[in-house]
């Protein structure tokens, strides 16, 4: 009874709790990223438990977090799968898709600017624009090598809004198109990709990236490695295990890890809620950079391009490039836009990379 009296749990704790069972409860019952915002969220609760023996010098999150985190070795391990993952097909078929995944990070920038007239230094500034993105690796890269106090907000809000893609950009890409615009069709003509060109796409992709922003090939060059294992057909159980069991494992590891960072005296503050909220600015400028963008670019085509595709060049694959897709149906049932959308899409998973390794090199030099 003694032990019983004297135990007490600190308001902010109770409410650290409440925060993650309400990313549990997300996970499970909207299947938002429930790979990463189960584990955050249970994270979270182990961390605000008074005493919890699951952090601290040899706690078993903390040694996650030294061994994974602290030193950005989870995320260059998640692209090593992300990047078995992705087909670069309808990029290679229609490379000026390039243009859109370049133009979707416009967001990050004017993010950035704003964070800074908003009081945050520098380096919380681009930490807080590169969650538009909507990439979390990248987020997580970027924030512990710049704002580690903040990987707590910064990489709950990346992967929300990333598994909010298909409640977020709709609204917007209806805002910003019209009903005409939306029906634009689109010449799904395509030619095979050469197995030699797609072979020869991540190493030069790697070497160019690294000539211009030495600091990317840390993740560009792993997300290329991942890439060049699934083109080269000769390492197909590689590739599958990078796919699955390499990705699950990592972001198992990575998401509880993220959770122990969720302390009550770091996430219960004001400017937790002006993070959350300007990464979600950050990540609707993006959208919005997009779509303009292929809107500007039909003042001068012939040939036009469905604008919506602007909206695919951010880096939440593959789920943008779905809902840009869907969109399309819902509009005409004989538009048929993945494969403009997907090749927008994963240009934009490379220009979030560039994006954010051209930022750390400003900065860092």
């Amino acid at each position: 009874m003694n032990l019983l009296s004297n135990f007490s749990i600190p308001v902010g704790n109770l409410v650290m709790f409440a925060i993650g069972a309400i990313l549990i409860y997300l996970a499970i019952k909207k299947e938002y990223e429930p790979m990463l915002l189960l584990p955050i969220g249970f994270g979270a609760i182990l961390t605000n438990i008074p005493g919890s023996s699951a952090i601290g010098e040899h706690g078993v999150l903390t040694i996650l977090y030294e061994a994974g985190i602290a030193n950005e070795l989870f995320p260059a391990l998640i692209f090593i799968g992300i990047g078995a993952m992705i087909d670069f097909g309808p990029l290679l078929q229609k490379p000026v898709m390039f243009f859109y995944g370049a133009a979707a990070q416009l967001g990050i920038f004017l993010t950035i600017i704003v964070a800074a007239l908003l009081g945050f230094d520098i380096r919380e500034a681009i930490s807080i624009g590169i969650i538009g993105t909507a990439d979390g690796p990248t987020s997580i890269y970027v924030a512990s090598r710049l704002a580690i106090h903040m990987l707590g907000p910064i990489s709950v809000a990346a992967y929300s809004y990333m598994a909010l893609v298909p409640v977020v950009q709709p609204p917007i890409i209806k805002l910003l198109t019209t009903k005409e615009e939306r029906r634009i069709r689109m010449d799904n003509r395509t030619e095979k990709v050469p197995k030699y060109v797609r072979i020869l796409f991540p190493i030069l992709v790697t070497l160019l990236a690294g000539i211009i922003a030495p600091v990317s090939v840390a993740l560009i060059g792993m997300l290329m490695f991942g890439n060049l294992i699934r083109e080269s057909g000769v390492l197909n159980k590689l590739s599958n295990a990078a796919q699955n069991e390499l990705s699950n494992i990592i972001t198992l590891f990575l998401g509880i890890a993220i959770g122990s960072t969720m302390t009550a005296e770091a996430f219960l503050n004001s400017r937790t809620l002006l993070i959350l909220l300007m990464g979600l600015i950050a990540f609707v400028l993006d959208t919005m950079g997009g779509i303009v963008f292929a809107k500007i670019l039909n003042v001068f085509r012939k040939q036009k391009i469905n604008p919506m595709i602007g909206a695919a060049g951010i880096s939440a694959f593959p789920m943008s490039a779905r809902v840009v897709h869907r969109m399309g149906l819902e509009e005409d049932p004989n538009n048929f836009l993945i494969m403009y959308a997907t090749g927008a899409n994963v240009a934009g998973q490379i220009g979030s990379v560039l994006a954010g390794s051209i930022v750390l090199a400003l900065f860092l030099g």
